[in-house]
């Protein structure tokens, strides 16, 4: 199975969407490597940052899902090696 490592980039502007924001990356835990969460209160939104370890097909499911909620954006920057697992 082919696997790329990427970075999720996640904008939470509207804190009702968090709840299904972390039961998705809850689904999706065991492709997670890390993640950070900054909550940037001066500008009232949060900044998540997810690494994953996954198929492509799977990072995108990921993003497109997340990138559904309302009040949130999201972008996926994939690195170029391709891991066979």
């Amino acid at each position: 199975m082919e696997k790329r490592i990427a970075v999720i980039g996640i904008i939470v502007e509207n804190t009702d969407s968090v709840e299904k924001l972390n039961s998705l990356l809850h689904e999706f835990g065991s492709y997670i490597i890390g993640r950070m969460g900054l909550p940037y209160k001066e500008r009232n939104l949060n900044i998540v940052s997810i690494a994953v370890d996954a198929p492509q097909d799977v990072i995108s499911e990921l993003a497109g899902k997340i990138g559904k909620l309302g009040g949130i954006s999201v972008k996926a920057a994939y690195s170029n090696k391709i891991f066979n697992d």
